[in-house]
């Protein structure tokens, strides 16, 4: 029996932090007999958790009995695949919905749930039915359905938990919440909704307050339903404001029903787990829409923890940044013990449609691997690792193919394990990243990132933009703003910046963050909407002698259109007025000060400046009027860029400089696209992470607070790979004082290791004897150092010390 906790951000098995390696495997999309070869295979991968959703479009039969044993269909054996997985060596996370998704159809949802109650598909905008098969989560009548659903799987998973002897190690509620009434720009306004709305509103803001922000009085329930489904000036935005606050405590009451059903049911003693979704078409900039949904869903509750679905397809420098502050913004809104997942890491090669239209390099998935266990993930599920094939329906619908899903008969085709149980190139670039990423798993798993004393400033309510009413000018306007400044800054060029110029740096959530552990300095990209409590908390930060940097443009208003200059006003700074670039205009800035020196750079827009004590960094040609400006608070230093200047990263790293902020790793790199970060235990042992993301090879070298690294010596990293380098690890009684090889494993007084350079050295401090199975071994000093000569495809070398 195996007792699993959440602590301490981290996935804490029998006492001991574990990462956790998975690969989802559909059991109901394959014959029995090939079970167990798609678990060996996710064995032979790496992998040691085997993660599966259960369809109860699937498992219920026309006459309304549940299997779940196989009884009627060997592919409805649930309790044989998760038995088989025990006996294979694998956890499992099990993920039972009641939604899916899975290209299933009805999201899984049987279909005599919409039969016996069609009024639960949603009423939406202007009282038209939603076109998606989404359902009233809190409608009672689906609550009810739902519990009797998992009355039937949750007793088959409780009798399969770690701590009664089984694999089940984690059970994810649900899937994907909200996702599709956002993707369709349709909030779920049915008649029961619009009533608990008006009492949410009515307890938040009281009687009169909220019909003055709605617009309707709340005891007429017909002209208070009308009032949000059909929004009006000039009270919109307050209203779409109030509905995304709203939706947020709605799916947080929904996961707590949900939990508390499978905890009736007998899931207890392991961690739940609630996904987020949001990526799409290769970039992350609107994966924080559904951390702002759900966030309230999980933030603060014991053992439970989101998960990220992550569709990035390839790493490049386009996105890398996308998934680094994915990453960092999931980790802004999680409590002390909840650790970073990822239930749906992309896998497959992206043929998604089976029509040849996209092919991801293999290298993308190591790529995508390394950079999120360096940031603390403790659980990676490829997505989907093994595909397979959809069953019929146990009752024909008519709809063109009768299957459980809506791909044809094969599923999958992009996986790893084709449905035919064929291997393409993604297999072997996920079994590389799984092993190199097994070699330091004891690390990681109880290490965290380092950052620089930087944060970047994560604003949840910037991405309650996941409604607007198609007729309200006023919303557009707002979220065109937000979008064009919000998160990673115009042209995405803050965060890209930032990292690519050698800066770790976590996410700080502003509607929440505790003073005494924010970092000396924030990096916020703002529109001109943002909220008065944050800037309430960031004029309070500048004061207490901390430092900002804003880019973007001046806020001016809160979320609901009301006006707030509060930070504004407090730099002492007015707008006084944007020039936007154009067909045949080209607004241009040039620097001045600390900036000064290079080339006039065209930008996008930019916003004029002014004010008393401002000291200009960047002027606007045209007008020669500041556009970025150095400002001091109180104890405090702010430096306000708005104008997307380009993606220089010396201009960056001296603006953050004017800050006081300094990689402590110290690039010097010949060219663009190194990601560098460290991780440390509590023991003070190192990695060092190394991803280059570019399409050439980078050669750099390293200081460690200003200190050279490996005596200067330039390390290459080949075009798009990765390393990760120990730092400081300890080996038996030695310490593996730095290396320019891969740790493949450590047991007692032996190191194995991978050289990655074609000349390695290994530095140990030890005062015994060491002997390494090649290489020369030079001992001066209590230090031991390797020299390994090139070696055909970096043969591992073996290292013993004593």
């Amino acid at each position: 029996m195996s007792r699993v906790l959440l602590h301490d951000r981290r996935i804490v098995v029998d006492g001991r932090p574990r990462l956790l390696l998975a690969g989802e495997v559909h059991y109901f999309r394959l014959p029995r007999a090939q079970w167990a070869d798609r678990l060996d295979r996710l064995r032979e991968c790496g992998g040691d958790t085997v993660a599966t959703y259960v369809p109860w479009l699937w498992h219920e039969l026309p006459n309304g009995d549940v299997d779940l044993t196989g009884r009627t269909h060997e592919q409805r054996d649930l309790a044989g695949f998760l038995d088989l997985a025990h006996e294979r060596g694998l956890y499992a996370v099990v993920r039972p919905g009641p939604f899916i998704m899975a290209e299933v159809k009805n999201e899984g949802i049987p279909y005599r749930v919409y039969d016996e109650h069609p009024h639960l598909l949603p009423t939406t905008w202007d009282g038209r039915t939603v076109e998606t098969r989404t359902i009233d989560y809190l409608a009672p009548e689906f609550l009810a359905a739902t519990d009797g659903w998992y009355a039937q799987v949750m007793p088959v998973i409780a009798e399969r938990l770690a701590d009664r002897g089984g694999p089940v190690i984690a059970v994810q509620l649900d899937n994907e919440i909200g996702m599709l009434s956002w993707v369709t720009n349709s909030p779920d306004l049915t008649d029961g909704l619009c009533e608990d709305l008006r009492r949410w509103a009515v307890d938040r803001y009281g009687k009169d307050g909220a019909a003055d922000r709605i617009g309707a009085d709340p005891g007429d329930p017909v002209a208070w339903a009308a009032a949000l489904r059909t929004p009006a000036e000039p009270r919109s935005l307050a209203v779409h404001d109030d509905l995304g606050r709203y939706m947020r405590d709605r799916y947080r009451r929904y996961v707590a029903a949900l939990r508390d059903s499978a905890e009736r049911h007998g899931v207890t003693g392991v961690p739940f787990l609630v996904n987020v979704h949001g990526t799409g078409g290769g970039r992350g900039r609107t994966f924080p829409i559904g951390i702002s949904q759900l966030f309230e869903a999980y933030r603060g509750q014991p053992q439970l923890t989101s998960g990220s679905d992550y569709y990035l397809g390839d790493l490049t420098v386009t996105n890398v940044a996308d998934l680094y502050v994915g990453n960092a913004f999931l980790a802004a809104v999680h409590d002390a013990d909840q650790p970073l997942t990822s239930l749906e890491f992309e896998a497959g090669n992206g043929d998604y449609g089976q029509d040849l239209s996209t092919l991801y390099p293999p290298e993308a998935v190591e790529l995508k691997a390394r950079l999120c266990v360096a940031q603390g993930n403790r659980l990676l599920n490829l997505y989907l690792f093994a595909g397979g094939y959809n069953p019929p329906l146990a009752e024909p619908v008519g709809d063109g193919n009768d299957r459980i899903a809506f791909t044809g008969e094969r599923h999958g085709f992009a996986a790893p394990v084709d449905p035919e149980g064929r291997l393409n190139p993604t297999f072997d670039a996920a079994r590389r990243a799984l092993h190199a990423v097994r070699g330091v798993a004891d690390l990681l798993a109880d290490s965290d990132e380092e950052d620089d004393g930087l944060a970047l400033g994560f604003v949840p309510d910037h991405y309650l933009t996941e409604y607007r009413h198609p007729g309200s000018a006023s919303r557009a306007e707002q979220v065109a703003d937000l979008e064009r400044f919000r998160g990673m800054g115009p042209r995405d060029v803050l965060a890209r910046a930032l990292l690519l110029a050698g800066f770790s740096f976590p996410a700080v959530d502003l509607s929440s963050a505790d003073p005494a552990t924010t970092p000396p300095v924030i990096a916020l990209a703002s529109a001109a909407t943002l909220g008065r409590d944050v800037q309430r908390r960031l004029v309070a930060h500048l004061r207490r002698g901390g430092g900002l940097l804003l880019h973007g443009v001046l806020p001016e208003r809160d979320h609901d259109g009301t006006p707030c200059t509060l930070l504004a006003d407090a730099l002492g700074l007015t707008g006084t007025g944007r020039v936007e670039g154009g067909p045949h205009y080209f607004p241009s800035v040039v620097g001045q000060r600390w900036a000064a020196g290079p080339a006039e750079a065209r930008v996008g827009y930019a916003q004029r400046l002014a004010g008393a004590g401002a000291e200009p960094v960047l002027t606007e040609v045209g007008s020669g009027q500041p556009c970025a400006v150095e400002v001091t608070v109180g104890a405090g230093r702010a430096l306000v860029v708005a104008a997307d200047v380009p993606c220089d990263l010396d201009f960056w790293r001296a603006a953050m400089a004017r800050l006081g902020v300094r990689p402590r790793l110290s690039p010097d790199a010949d060219n663009p696209g190194l990601v560098l970060t460290s991780t440390v235990d509590r023991a003070g042992q190192r990695l060092l992470h190394l991803i280059n993301v570019a399409p050439s090879a980078v050669t750099v070298t390293l200081g460690w607070q200003g200190v050279p690294l490996l005596a200067g010596r330039r390390l290459r990293v080949p075009a798009r790979t990765g390393l990760i380098l120990p730092f400081g690890v300890s080996v038996g009684a030695a310490t593996l004082v730095e290396t320019t090889c891969e740790l493949i494993s450590r047991d007692g007084d032996t190191v194995l290791l991978r050289p990655t350079q074609g000349d390695d050295e290994v530095v140990l401090r030890t005062d015994r004897p060491v002997t390494a199975s090649r290489g020369t071994v030079r001992v001066t000093d209590g230090r031991a150092v390797v020299r390994l000569p090139g070696a055909p495809d970096g043969e591992p070398v073996r290292i013993s010390v004593g």
